[in-house]
């Protein structure tokens, strides 16, 4: 069943995102754009056919170009010259959002460079996916994309992240996990949260939250595979006082209403906006 319609595309580029499992998981506008442009080009233009067979879509006489960090030299004078035919070109990266922690940069900025016009059919993007359900906080976060293969390097990153109030996101291989779990122990400590995401909407797709020590236990002897995302809880300052964030909440909400004071006192404090609001709410009853 062809789930596409057939529209007139304007001259540009399209990022288009594609699944990152499931073939199922991509937005009835991305099948649009795949279907009408010009020119298609692809991280890996395999994978790309296959999920046009899939759905159905035809590739006709279009041009599918691939384009990498490897032959982007190559590549990228092809797609400018087709964008400056008044072509619409999309390109999508071998699997969720272009450009999060896939190719797509450099291309960027050149389109943006010669006023070309730029649209993202948005969708699946492993980092969400996994903090959607790993159950840490989802207020603030950040996101290295894939760690160093350099042992010390890795390290050096941990470490200027400890201190990190949000939670933090990796992308990670599976013959690396265990070194990784390892040396996070060592730098975070063992009773920091952490969550392995694997194999995220695939058939196989499995979750593991425990502390970093129980997850570096239960991976040390398992041969794994898959793509794999992991996260680790914020760190939380234990030098702040209670009587402290809860003084502050009583003051801001003479002026503030329960949401704008608990932001307030949140980012004074530098923890998180959820607990604050919580006891925002909790102090606000009992004065009421």
């Amino acid at each position: 069943m062809v789930n596409y319609k057939s529209i007139k595309l304007s001259p540009g580029l399209y990022f288009v995102s594609t699944p990152i499992g499931s073939a199922r998981d991509i937005t009835l506008r991305a099948l649009d754009i795949l279907a009408n442009a010009d020119v298609l080009a692809a991280e890996d233009t395999r994978t790309l056919k296959k999920l046009l067979e899939i759905h159905g879509i035809k590739l006709k006489n279009r041009s599918l170009i691939s384009y990498h960090d490897h032959n982007a030299s190559k590549a990228l004078p092809k797609l400018l010259a087709y964008l400056e035919m008044g072509k619409s070109v999309a390109y999508a990266s071998e699997a969720g959002t272009p450009l999060i922690a896939d190719p797509g940069f450099s291309l960027l900025n050149e389109v943006l460079s010669l006023e070309n016009n730029v649209t993202s059919a948005p969708g699946p993007c492993a980092l969400i996916a996994a903090l959607t359900v790993a159950g840490l906080p989802t207020d603030r976060f950040y996101f290295e994309g894939f760690l160093p293969n350099n042992k010390s390097q890795r390290e050096l990153k941990f470490r200027g992240l400890k201190s990190y109030r949000g939670t933090l996101i990796f992308y990670e291989s599976a013959k690396r996990l265990n070194d990784t779990l390892l040396k996070a122990t060592e730098v975070f400590g063992g009773d920091r949260g952490g969550v392995i995401c694997r194999e995220l909407t695939k058939k196989f797709e499995d979750i593991k939250r425990g502390s970093l020590n129980e997850l570096s236990e239960f991976y040390c002897d398992k041969n794994i595979k898959g793509e794999i995302v992991l996260l680790v809880a914020g760190a939380v300052n234990p030098d702040i006082e209670q009587s402290a964030i809860e003084q502050n909440i009583k003051d801001a909400l003479k002026s503030m209403s329960v949401k704008d004071a608990a932001e307030a006192v949140a980012l004074a404090f530098n923890v998180p906006r959820r607990d604050v609001y919580q006891l925002a709410l909790k102090i606000k009853s009992v004065g009421d």
